[in-house]
């Protein structure tokens, strides 16, 4: 018995000591779906301690963190230990992303997480808590869309206003937009808000500021139930708390909020069928109508514009105007388009027009019969149809048309015989005459002038590599234009960002960088000023230049603590230029 006794405990303490010794490293979420003004908690947990900690690549999301905290238990003589780094994460869109993989070194050995799909969809309505300071700035801002009307017709025109209302115990430091409304089923356009002020207001019976954030017009493009999805903004602001200062003011704390307008549904009626006309092309609103002529009086040849034109207020961009209908003896050509289309809150204002180009053949008078043009009005909640005058288009000297001409002349079959001084008007009386007889390529200038050609070009050839020849003996030459080469190469960057201090030396920092890993074949990790030194002067570099080498990258680590002008941005770029090129000329 005290044999089976003694293996059982050596057993359990071989299993204990395998568990204890199976490590453990697992990225956990708080939810796996969240709106876009809710916060998500990811913890990165431990069993042992680990060096070289590297969290995901958080793009999609705003950061805070990590926290770190470690805990350390002892039950029934076993130790439970536990490290957990822990992020928090504001959505910056909806979508689905995928937290990637965090990694740490343990014991040598590189673990991984499992990456974490997380689901972010549009503002949700979150439980208020008197206590909490997001449910007191909840309680003060408050961002509306106001719509002027909720039961349009199709194609009728109605404005949405975001509002931002502000109580006066607030501060709004700064904002910016999140997620912009889609609006399906829609035609739309954004109407200019820059420049707007400040208003003073009412919200629900109190005293309010509010600011006009944008202003849209729609344009509905389907009957029945249509959405209009949020605006959601991500404020930073101070709201006051319960403290006090020594003077008895209220002590503020800043808060980050997501605010939305939330979602909005509007009831689209059709257009009525009665009454509708068969040649209705979906215009809608209040329209005016004609069709002018540029000439009415012209000779045979020459051209006139025919212009279709509607003016008013409604979709003036959504419907298509009529077609003119001519004479066939006309000659017509495709119309040109014209909008001189503005949009506001009530919609779209001004006039569309189609210009068709007429050349008449023939003499003769041409009559453009009524046009007509049908729209609703919204106003009579009725189908109205305009019409254009008759235009008659007296075309006074040209050829007869014979067919014309003997159509008219039925009664007595003869056709009419035109008399006067323009009689040969239409016919040429000048020309270009071309020879009849073939001309050959053979013995012409071109032909010898192809057949010497290459003769001429073997000199130029032979100087050219001579001179080629020469260059490549040239080995010092060749060695300077190659090390200003790669100073230009890896200095580009640099020189884009002149004028911009941090940028400029972040990527002054990196050329340096990346020039010494490719000439001296070492590591990130390795780039130490001892080091640069030692293996430049192994290269048999200059200490002088090794020297003015150091100081720029010292040049590079204070900039970002002192003010730096341009001037000196300049004077530190050429030194950078004129560095690398001489170590790249020493260095054997």
């Amino acid at each position: 018995m005290k044999l089976v006794k003694h293996i059982s405990i050596i057993f359990f303490i071989l299993i204990t000591s395998m568990a204890s010794a199976q490590v453990k490293f697992e990225a956990k979420v708080s939810k796996k779906s969240l709106g876009l003004n809710e916060r998500l908690r990811i913890d990165f947990e431990m069993n042992k301690d680990g060096d070289n900690f590297t969290p995901p690549d958080f793009s999609n999301f705003n950061v805070s963190g990590p926290n770190q905290s470690v805990s350390n238990s002892w039950i029934n003589g076993v130790r439970t230990y536990k490290k957990t780094y822990t992020y928090f994460l504001t959505p910056k869109s909806r979508g689905n992303f995928t937290v990637s993989q965090a990694t740490i070194v343990i014991d040598g050995t590189v673990y991984k997480t499992v990456p974490v799909k997380v689901t972010v969809t549009a503002a949700v309505d979150k439980p208020k808590d008197p206590n909490d300071p997001n449910f007191i700035a909840s309680e003060n801002i408050h961002l509306v869309a106001e719509i002027s009307k909720t039961n349009p017709y199709l194609n009728e025109a109605i404005s949405v206003v975001y509002k931002l209302y502000v109580s006066p115990n607030i501060a709004v430091d700064n904002w910016n937009e999140i997620d912009s409304p889609r609006y399906n089923d829609f035609w739309s356009q954004n109407i200019n808000t820059q420049g707007q002020k400040v208003q003073n207001g009412t919200y629900k019976g109190e005293d309010y500021r509010y600011l006009v954030l944008r202003k849209t017009v729609l344009y509905p493009q389907k009957t029945g139930e249509l959405n209009i999805e949020p605006l959601t903004l991500n404020l930073s602001m101070r709201v006051p708390t319960n403290r006090r200062d020594i003077f008895g003011g209220s002590i503020m704390t800043r808060v980050s909020k997501v605010v939305s307008a939330g979602n909005q549904t509007i009831s689209v009626k059709p257009l009525p069928e009665q009454g509708k006309p068969a040649d209705f092309t979906g215009a809608v609103g209040s329209f005016s109508f004609d069709v002018t002529s540029s000439k009415q009086v012209l000779d045979a040849s020459e051209s006139l514009q025919i212009k279709v034109g509607v003016k008013g207020n409604g979709n003036l961009k959504l419907f298509k105007l009529p077609k003119l209908s001519l004479p066939s003896s006309l000659e017509v050509y495709e119309p040109e388009h014209a909008e001189n289309v503005k949009t506001n809150s009530a919609g779209m204002q001004g006039d569309i027009s189609d210009s068709y180009t007429v050349v008449p053949q023939y003499k003769g008078k041409y009559p453009i019969p009524s046009t007509s043009f049908s729209y609703f009005d919204l106003k009579t909640k009725s189908y109205k149809r305009l019409n254009s005058d008759e235009i008659i288009i007296d075309v006074q000297n040209g050829p007869l048309n014979n067919v014309n001409t003997s159509e008219t002349n039925t009664a007595s079959n003869k056709q009419a015989v035109v008399l006067n001084n323009d009689q040969f008007a239409f016919i040429k009386t000048k020309t270009n005459f071309t020879s009849i007889t073939p001309s050959y390529f053979f013995k012409t200038n071109l032909f010898w002038n192809l057949l010497l050609l290459p003769f001429l070009l073997i000199p130029i050839a032979i100087i050219f590599r001579n001179k080629k020849a020469s260059r490549d003996a040239d080995v010092y030459g060749n060695r300077i234009r190659k090390a200003d080469k790669l100073a230009k190469k890896y200095l580009s960057n640099a020189k884009k960002s002149l004028g911009q201090k941090e940028a400029f030396y972040i990527a002054l920092e990196k050329a340096l960088h990346n020039y010494l890993k490719a000439k001296l074949h070492i590591e990130t990790n390795e780039l130490s000023k001892d080091k640069i030194e030692e293996l430049l002067l192994k290269k048999e570099v200059d200490a002088e230049v090794i020297k003015d080498f150091k100081g720029i990258l010292e040049s590079c680590e204070l900039a970002r603590y002192t003010p730096i002008d341009i001037v000196t941005m300049q004077v530190d770029y050429d030194k950078a230029a004129k560095t690398i090129s001489l170590i790249d000329k020493q260095a054997r």
